[in-house]
């Protein structure tokens, strides 16, 4: 139990109002789960909340939420509120402050997300959240057709807790997912490579990757190559495999890797030249995708005389000085012809034998 989390219901309740951990901590703790999701509801209002925490408080609030930087764990604190209007099946554009914990929690996704916990430790169950947990089952707060239609990335959402969960999803819940698996396409590709990129790193990815699948969700998340994807222990490595890179989100670098792994997959992994350009990381990653033993990958690497151009054992000045000449372009041939002799272990990264065979080489360059 977080200690300075019951602190901090402790000081709201103090001022006068209910307050309580619900939805992740709540479900993970009664699992057993580690987690690091610290979400508190309460009948407090913002501007109430400003008043208790004062500078502790993120100056942004959206829909009665608030963010409270404590002993540097965030926790996003919500208002008891319900959800009047929803603009494009997504974001709550018209909410009420209600006084009633029930209404609030009526509000929410899943009835595995509706526990609480209150001040003093005490596991608040109205929905009954922890039978369907029992039994291992996602379960929509009431009518899924409704959930579903109300907020679209509840589907995905529902994914990423059956794969990180291990859970089965309900059949109506899977009946409403297909009804409006469309509406997926109306979300922006930021939020669903979030949702994704979750479901794709979990170490249940292949049951993810069924569920969507299953589902009929990978034509509208435009996945088209998603049942030939092989699950690999990094996530740019199914990225890689998608050929969504002119769609969905990436950074430089994912940009980078994702180049590479489809580069080095039309190539030899366990050459000694590709190990060099490419690295561990992107070898690794392709060589689980082809079903050969990182083991080996790895073996073959660390044998390699150097990785990169620094760990060259003799420096520019040391060159000039053994063929008595000052620094020119003559030196990128030295350098380059060396690199290309160690990658392929044609001599050793010995500085003696490095000088012997740079002056028996190139001793009239």
């Amino acid at each position: 139990m977080n200690e300075n989390a019951l602190k901090i219901l402790k000081k709201i309740d103090s001022s006068g109002y209910q307050s309580y951990l619900v939805g992740g901590y709540p479900r993970d703790l009664y699992i057993g789960r580690e987690t690091i999701d610290y979400d508190i509801c309460t009948n407090a209002t913002p501007k109430e909340l400003k008043k208790i925490f004062g500078s502790l408080l993120l100056p942004a609030e959206q829909y009665g939420s608030v963010t409270l930087i404590d002993h540097s764990i965030r926790y996003e604190i919500t208002t008891f509120r319900k959800d009047i209007k929803y603009l494009n099946n997504r974001k709550p554009i018209e909410i009420e402050y209600v006084n009633n914990l029930l209404d609030d929690l009526k509000r929410r996704d899943f009835t595995m997300n509706t526990m609480c916990i209150d001040k003093n430790g005490n596991l608040i169950d109205l929905l009954n959240g922890r039978f369907d947990i029992n039994d291992k089952i996602i379960k929509t707060v009431g009518d899924p057709d409704f959930k579903i239609y109300e907020d679209s990335l509840r589907i995905l959402r529902a994914i990423r807790f059956a794969t990180v969960l291990n859970f089965r999803l309900d059949d109506e819940l899977k009946l409403a997912i297909k009804k409006h698996k469309s509406l997926l396409k109306g979300l922006s590709y930021y939020r669903k490579k979030e949702e994704l990129d979750k479901i794709f790193s979990s170490n249940n990815s292949s049951y993810g990757i069924r569920l969507i699948r299953e589902l009929g969700l990978d034509s509208e998340l435009e996945l088209s190559n998603l049942s030939n994807v092989i699950p690999t222990t990094y996530l740019i490595g199914i990225w890689a495999q998608l050929d969504v890179v002119d769609k969905y989100t990436f950074n430089n670098t994912e940009k980078e890797s994702i180049i590479a792994i489809n580069e080095l997959m039309n190539k030899d992994v366990l050459d000694f030249n590709n190990l060099y350009k490419y690295g561990l990381y992107i070898s690794t990653i392709v060589s689980e995708i082809k079903g050969i033993d990182k083991n080996l990958v790895n073996e073959k690497y660390n044998s390699m005389y150097i990785h990169n151009k620094t760990n060259i054992n003799i420096d520019a000045k040391e060159i000039c000085d053994l063929l008595n000449k000052k620094p020119g372009k003559f030196l990128k041939e030295i350098y380059n012809d060396l690199e290309y002799k160690l990658v392929n272990k044609l001599i050793e990264n010995d500085k003696e034998k490095l000088k012997e065979y740079i002056n028996n080489n190139y001793k009239y360059i």
